[in-house]
């Protein structure tokens, strides 16, 4: 008997096959199917997927066989690996000087035909085989060989599936513990860093009062830049801990919206005094999203039309309107508008265009991040128009 040899490339095989994570698993009816039909193409009582393992062949599935493994030096799986891209074709291993008085051929299950193809996958390393063996001798014709070896591209292939996946699920679950993290982070800052804050702003706060008119101008310069630094601080830490928040959040759950209540709501709570001009226009009364995802986009994207406005009255104009495949939403101003060139900088993290907004409030260059990131969520697209000095248009698809 000769022992089969070892690949050139074993160490790197190996490693390889650890990562499908695919050995003493237990059986999978896709991969029983093939043996199934391995067999009845071929006329043969016994056919397996191996996968060979440093010192044993282990069936992933074993049809017409007792065990669920062998040892390596008696496989001749293990001599097929070593030809990745052949046949490895025994038609009477009794004449064979490499196999006549191997174990598995004088004793039971009497491999006297034999005929793998091996297992080769994408970094072209041969993990196995599709084998199918007779206890007599036996020769496949050319459209049993080809049919075994279209069958081992299916086997790789799945096995090239489930390693996807697992990867995937490990990346999943990688995510997930970040998530995770993130949250008890950002716990720790809102305690940490916003109680102080607050601290801070309610004893300048404090401060003003009692020294009204005991401080000089320069005096109460001071106080002021002090109350509108803390405070921009406070919102940019919200801002963080808000963005990161939704953006990991899911939007599968969906539900029926009324529109036109809807928009009425936001300008009500947007612009209770009515100092600006909230109008909309709606073709379709109802539809199905996710609400607080749209409600927050939205919100967004109303108030900045008012914080980001230098006309005397802000108007602002909302359209919904749908296709079979997306709902359709605008939002127009009549505000400052800005530079072609500038319009891709505005959606991303910590980037602002304007100093302040009309109220004199500094930008936290958070919100149209997360605006734009919430609307790829929900399967959507986000464009913008604008002319400088007479408004934007910012435009949104939802898939429906």
């Amino acid at each position: 008997m000769k022992s089969p040899a070892i690949p050139v490339n074993e160490k790197e095989r190996m490693q390889v096959l650890r990562e499908y994570s695919i050995l003493d698993t237990l059986p999978e009816e896709e991969f029983e199917d093939i043996t199934r039909i391995a067999s009845a193409i071929c006329d043969t009582p016994i056919s397996l997927i191996t996968l060979v393992d440093s010192d044993r062949q282990w069936f992933k599935s074993n049809r017409g066989l007792e065990v669920t493994e062998t040892p390596r030096d008696l496989a001749f799986c293990a001599h097929a690996i070593n030809a990745p891209h052949e046949i490895f074709h025994v038609k009477d291993s009794r004449k064979d000087d490499r196999f006549a008085d191997n174990p598995l051929v004088t004793g039971a299950p009497h491999v006297i035909f034999y005929a793998g193809v091996p297992l080769v996958n994408p970094e072209g390393f041969a993990l196995g085989t599709l084998c199918v063996i007779d206890e007599k001798p036996r020769e496949l014709d050319e459209v049993q060989l080809q049919s075994l070896r279209s069958l081992s591209n299916q086997v790789s292939k799945l096995l090239e599936l489930k390693r996807v996946n697992r990867k995937l699920e490990e990346s999943q679950a990688a995510l997930n513990s970040r998530y995770e993290e993130l949250k008890k982070f950002s716990y720790v800052v809102s305690h940490d860093l916003k109680s102080p804050l607050n601290n801070i702003i309610q004893l300048t706060q404090i401060l003003r009062t009692s020294l009204a008119g005991k401080v000089n101008r320069e005096g109460e310069e001071i106080l002021g830049y002090l109350t509108r630094s803390s405070t921009q601080l406070k919102d940019l830490v919200d801002g963080i801990i808000n963005h990161y928040m939704r953006v990991n959040a899911s939007v599968k759950e969906r539900t029926s919206v009324d529109i036109e209540q809807l928009f009425q709501d936001l300008a009500s709570l947007i612009d209770p005094r009515k100092e600006s001009g909230i109008t909309w226009e709606v073709s379709s009364p109802v539809l199905e999203t996710h609400a607080v995802s749209l409600k927050q986009i939205l919100m967004n994207l109303i108030t900045n039309a008012i914080k980001y406005n230098d006309k005397e009255k802000a108007k602002i104009h909302l359209t919904f309107s749908e296709t079979p495949e997306f709902y359709r939403f605008a939002v127009i101003d009549n505000g400052k508008g800005m530079d072609t060139a500038d319009i891709p900088k505005i959606f991303e993290p910590f980037t602002t265009l304007q100093a302040t907004d009309r109220f004199e409030n500094v930008s936290t260059g958070i919100g149209l991040a997360t605006v734009k990131q919430l609307i790829e969520k929900l399967d959507g697209e986000i464009e913008v128009t604008s002319e400088k000095g007479r408004g934007s248009e910012f435009r949104f698809t939802i898939r429906k």
